[in-house]
Protein backbone atom coordinates (compact mmCIF):
# COMPACT_ATOMS: atom_id res chain seq x y z
CA UNK A 1 0.00 0.00 0.00
CA UNK A 2 1.28 3.48 -0.86
CA UNK A 3 1.21 6.03 1.98
CA UNK A 4 2.44 9.55 2.74
CA UNK A 5 4.32 9.74 6.04
CA UNK A 6 3.13 12.47 8.41
CA UNK A 7 6.08 11.92 10.76
CA UNK A 8 9.60 10.55 10.60
CA UNK A 9 9.70 6.78 11.08
CA UNK A 10 13.04 5.03 11.59
CA UNK A 11 14.00 2.72 8.71
CA UNK A 12 11.01 3.91 6.67
CA UNK A 13 11.34 7.60 5.83
CA UNK A 14 10.93 11.28 6.72
CA UNK A 15 7.89 13.55 6.88
CA UNK A 16 6.31 13.85 3.45
CA UNK A 17 7.97 10.77 1.96
CA UNK A 18 5.73 8.57 -0.18
CA UNK A 19 6.55 4.96 0.64
CA UNK A 20 5.25 1.52 -0.22
CA UNK A 21 4.42 -0.55 2.89
CA UNK A 22 2.63 -3.80 3.63
CA UNK A 23 -1.13 -3.38 3.85
CA UNK A 24 -1.32 -4.82 7.38
CA UNK A 25 1.38 -2.45 8.67
CA UNK A 26 -0.48 0.52 7.18
CA UNK A 27 -3.93 -0.53 8.43
CA UNK A 28 -2.88 -1.69 11.89
CA UNK A 29 -0.18 0.83 12.79
CA UNK A 30 0.46 3.79 10.49
CA UNK A 31 -3.09 4.91 9.68
CA UNK A 32 -4.73 4.44 13.13
CA UNK A 33 -1.83 6.26 14.86
CA UNK A 34 -1.93 9.17 12.37
CA UNK A 35 1.63 8.46 11.25
CA UNK A 36 0.63 8.33 7.58
CA UNK A 37 -2.12 9.10 5.06
CA UNK A 38 -3.28 6.85 2.24
CA UNK A 39 -1.77 8.03 -1.01
CA UNK A 40 -4.35 9.90 -3.09
CA UNK A 41 -4.59 13.27 -4.86
CA UNK A 42 -6.82 14.65 -2.09
CA UNK A 43 -4.44 13.48 0.67
CA UNK A 44 -1.40 14.91 -1.16
CA UNK A 45 -3.17 18.31 -1.20
CA UNK A 46 -4.16 17.88 2.47
CA UNK A 47 -0.59 17.01 3.43
CA UNK A 48 0.81 20.04 1.57
CA UNK A 49 -1.62 22.26 3.49
CA UNK A 50 -0.51 20.76 6.83
CA UNK A 51 3.18 20.29 6.02
CA UNK A 52 4.49 23.33 7.95
CA UNK A 53 2.44 22.42 11.03
CA UNK A 54 3.61 18.77 10.94
CA UNK A 55 7.26 19.82 10.60
CA UNK A 56 6.90 22.27 13.50
CA UNK A 57 5.36 19.51 15.64
CA UNK A 58 8.22 17.16 14.67
CA UNK A 59 10.82 19.79 15.63
CA UNK A 60 9.10 20.42 18.99
CA UNK A 61 9.00 16.67 19.74
CA UNK A 62 12.72 16.42 18.90
CA UNK A 63 13.59 19.33 21.23
CA UNK A 64 11.49 17.78 24.04
CA UNK A 65 13.34 14.49 23.53
CA UNK A 66 16.73 16.24 23.61
CA UNK A 67 15.70 17.79 26.94
CA UNK A 68 15.25 14.30 28.43
CA UNK A 69 18.61 12.91 27.25
CA UNK A 70 20.55 13.84 30.43
CA UNK A 71 17.85 12.35 32.69
CA UNK A 72 17.95 9.07 30.76
CA UNK A 73 21.78 8.95 30.67
CA UNK A 74 22.07 9.55 34.42
CA UNK A 75 19.31 7.04 35.33
CA UNK A 76 20.58 4.10 37.36
CA UNK A 77 18.86 1.11 35.81
CA UNK A 78 19.53 -1.47 38.53
CA UNK A 79 17.20 -4.45 38.68
CA UNK A 80 17.17 -6.99 41.49
CA UNK A 81 15.77 -10.30 40.24
CA UNK A 82 15.67 -13.87 41.49
CA UNK A 83 18.07 -16.17 39.70
CA UNK A 84 19.39 -19.69 39.95
CA UNK A 85 22.92 -20.81 40.92
CA UNK A 86 24.06 -20.48 37.29
CA UNK A 87 22.89 -16.86 36.96
CA UNK A 88 19.80 -17.70 34.86
CA UNK A 89 16.84 -15.51 35.83
CA UNK A 90 13.54 -16.97 36.96
CA UNK A 91 11.63 -15.15 34.21
CA UNK A 92 13.18 -12.32 32.19
CA UNK A 93 13.60 -8.54 31.98
CA UNK A 94 11.63 -7.13 29.05
CA UNK A 95 11.52 -3.73 27.37
CA UNK A 96 8.30 -3.07 29.35
CA UNK A 97 10.23 -3.54 32.63
CA UNK A 98 12.93 -1.10 31.49
CA UNK A 99 10.30 1.48 30.40
CA UNK A 100 8.60 1.17 33.82
CA UNK A 101 11.95 1.57 35.61
CA UNK A 102 12.79 4.71 33.57
CA UNK A 103 9.46 6.19 34.71
CA UNK A 104 10.20 5.33 38.36
CA UNK A 105 13.88 6.30 38.45
CA UNK A 106 14.19 9.20 35.98
CA UNK A 107 10.52 10.27 35.66
CA UNK A 108 10.78 9.86 31.88
CA UNK A 109 7.75 8.38 30.12
CA UNK A 110 8.65 6.02 27.30
CA UNK A 111 6.72 3.27 25.58
CA UNK A 112 8.13 -0.26 25.64
CA UNK A 113 8.49 0.04 21.84
CA UNK A 114 10.97 2.89 22.42
CA UNK A 115 13.28 0.57 24.38
CA UNK A 116 15.49 -1.01 21.69
CA UNK A 117 16.35 -4.12 23.69
CA UNK A 118 16.11 -6.81 21.02
CA UNK A 119 15.69 -10.04 22.99
CA UNK A 120 14.57 -10.10 26.65
CA UNK A 121 17.33 -10.33 29.27
CA UNK A 122 17.40 -13.83 30.77
CA UNK A 123 20.56 -13.84 32.90
CA UNK A 124 22.41 -11.80 35.51
CA UNK A 125 24.86 -9.22 34.14
CA UNK A 126 25.34 -5.77 32.57
CA UNK A 127 23.57 -5.17 29.26
CA UNK A 128 23.79 -2.36 26.69
CA UNK A 129 20.56 -1.12 25.17
CA UNK A 130 19.19 2.07 23.61
CA UNK A 131 16.19 4.29 24.32
CA UNK A 132 14.66 5.99 21.25
CA UNK A 133 13.18 9.15 22.77
CA UNK A 134 12.54 10.31 19.17
CA UNK A 135 13.58 8.89 15.79
CA UNK A 136 16.44 11.44 15.77
CA UNK A 137 17.31 11.09 19.49
CA UNK A 138 18.55 7.64 20.54
CA UNK A 139 20.26 7.36 23.93
CA UNK A 140 22.53 4.40 24.84
CA UNK A 141 21.97 3.09 28.39
CA UNK A 142 23.31 0.25 30.51
CA UNK A 143 20.98 -2.07 32.42
CA UNK A 144 22.36 -3.98 35.41
CA UNK A 145 20.53 -7.14 36.48
CA UNK A 146 21.59 -9.05 39.62
CA UNK A 147 20.32 -11.01 42.62
CA UNK A 148 21.56 -8.62 45.33
CA UNK A 149 22.74 -5.04 45.77
CA UNK A 150 26.28 -6.35 46.34
CA UNK A 151 26.20 -8.02 42.91
CA UNK A 152 24.89 -4.76 41.37
CA UNK A 153 27.83 -2.87 42.97
CA UNK A 154 30.27 -5.45 41.58
CA UNK A 155 28.76 -5.17 38.08
CA UNK A 156 28.89 -1.35 38.20
CA UNK A 157 32.55 -1.58 39.25
CA UNK A 158 33.18 -3.65 36.10
CA UNK A 159 33.66 -7.02 37.78
CA UNK A 160 32.50 -10.21 36.10
CA UNK A 161 30.20 -12.35 38.23
CA UNK A 162 30.92 -16.08 38.20
CA UNK A 163 28.33 -18.68 39.08
CA UNK A 164 28.67 -22.32 40.02
CA UNK A 165 32.51 -22.24 40.25
CA UNK A 166 32.49 -23.32 43.90
CA UNK A 167 30.40 -26.37 43.06
CA UNK A 168 32.64 -27.18 40.10
CA UNK A 169 35.73 -27.05 42.35
CA UNK A 170 33.97 -29.23 44.95
CA UNK A 171 33.01 -31.72 42.25
CA UNK A 172 36.60 -31.87 41.00
CA UNK A 173 37.88 -32.47 44.56
CA UNK A 174 35.32 -35.21 45.21
CA UNK A 175 36.19 -36.83 41.86
CA UNK A 176 39.89 -36.82 42.82
CA UNK A 177 39.10 -38.36 46.23
CA UNK A 178 36.94 -41.03 44.59
CA UNK A 179 39.75 -41.87 42.16
CA UNK A 180 42.26 -42.12 45.07
CA UNK A 181 39.90 -44.44 47.00
CA UNK A 182 39.43 -46.61 43.91
CA UNK A 183 43.21 -46.87 43.50
CA UNK A 184 43.56 -47.82 47.19
CA UNK A 185 40.86 -50.50 46.85
CA UNK A 186 42.58 -51.94 43.74
CA UNK A 187 45.95 -51.96 45.55
CA UNK A 188 44.40 -53.68 48.60
CA UNK A 189 42.80 -56.35 46.39
CA UNK A 190 46.11 -56.99 44.62
CA UNK A 191 47.80 -57.40 48.02
CA UNK A 192 45.08 -59.81 49.18
CA UNK A 193 45.36 -61.78 45.94
CA UNK A 194 49.16 -61.97 46.34
CA UNK A 195 48.82 -63.16 49.95
CA UNK A 196 46.26 -65.87 49.08
CA UNK A 197 48.55 -67.21 46.32
CA UNK A 198 51.39 -67.62 48.83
Amino acid sequence: MKVILTEKITKLGNIGDTVEVKTGFARNFLLPNNKALRYSRENVALFEAQKAELQARHEKARKDAEGKVDAVKSAKLYMIRQAGDTGQLYGSVSSRDIARMLKDVANVDVLSAQVLLGAPIKSVGAFDTKIALHPDVVVPVKVYVARTNDEIDALVAGKVLTFGTKKVEENEESAEKTAEKAEEVVADKKEEAAQTQE
